[in-house]
């Protein structure tokens, strides 16, 4: 891969993974546009890790005392201070998307990514962002979510499989149908992203040093480099601004997006 084409691509996740517009779609889309060759499918998981240490280094002081919690009630098995079942509920959203990435791998790597797809989730789940944040969000904080929502916001992540959903927008969607409010939505479908991103790479790492093909190590690196520092400030950005712009601004670009793939691709 051109190291300037993974510096790009790794920027491009690092705007578009917290930011509910489907980083995954636009990954996709951007080398069809641009007439680049598709990168694969161990680059998206580099760049994704790139915005796994962007989460971690962001949300740093508030991981230490749940992962501390969490530790602890392996030992006490006292799950009653909010922070240890929030260290828990992690776990319990983190398992749909584990199971269904395993169960749809072969069908993820062949024709999932065709452009109607994109467009059509992009619309989708954008009109249902709306309605969630027009007529559903409440105002509960993320250390109020309850076991089986925890489950339920899961499922919704693992919608996020398929490009065009986005991972940000459906579980902020599904956590504001719930009654949080939009920060504490924000907040939690960040910190969902980590145990599901280390688990892709941790998977394509061991696929990597399997493989007798050398792997493209310094493309991955500027890519995973790009995506962590435009994450980090991405980040910083929509939960500064989120709770006064709303999510509006998001469904109209999804809008927009979705219905200009369908006019250049279908």
């Amino acid at each position: 891969m051109d190291l300037l084409h993974a510096a790009l691509l790794g920027i491009l996740q690092g705007l578009t993974e917290f930011l509910p517009i489907s980083s995954s779609g636009h990954l996709v889309l951007a080398p069809i546009i641009m007439g680049w060759k598709d990168q694969s499918l161990v680059f998206d998981v580099a760049v994704h890790f790139g915005t796994f240490l962007a989460v971690a280094a962001y949300f740093r002081r508030d991981l230490v005392p749940i992962i501390g919690a969490g530790l602890v009630s392996l030992r006490t098995r006292d799950v009653s201070s909010p922070e240890a079942r929030l260290a828990w509920g992690l776990v319990i959203a983190t398992i749909p998307a584990a199971v269904m990435g395993l169960l749809l791998q072969q069908v993820l790597e062949l024709e999932i990514d065709a452009p109607k797809l994109v467009a059509g989730n992009l619309i989708m789940f954008g009109i249902v962002m709306w309605w969630a944040d027009r007529y559903l969000r409440g105002t509960r904080g993320e250390r109020d979510i309850q076991w089986g929502e925890f489950f339920l916001i899961g499922c919704a992540q693992a919608l996020a499989l398929f490009p065009g959903t986005s991972r940000s927008g459906i579980t902020m969607t599904a956590a504001m149908a719930l009654g949080l409010s939009r920060t504490a939505a924000a907040r939690f479908s960040f910190l969902m992203a980590l145990p599901v991103i280390l688990i892709a790479t941790v998977y394509e790492l061991f696929v990597l040093f399997s493989s007798p093909e050398p792997a493209p190590w310094l493309a991955l690196a500027i890519g995973a480099s790009a995506a962590f520092l435009t994450g980090l400030g991405c980040i910083h950005f929509l939960i500064s601004l989120l709770e006064r712009i709303g999510f509006l601004p998001f469904v109209i670009y999804r809008l927009v997006l979705g219905s200009a793939i369908l006019i250049l691709f279908v």
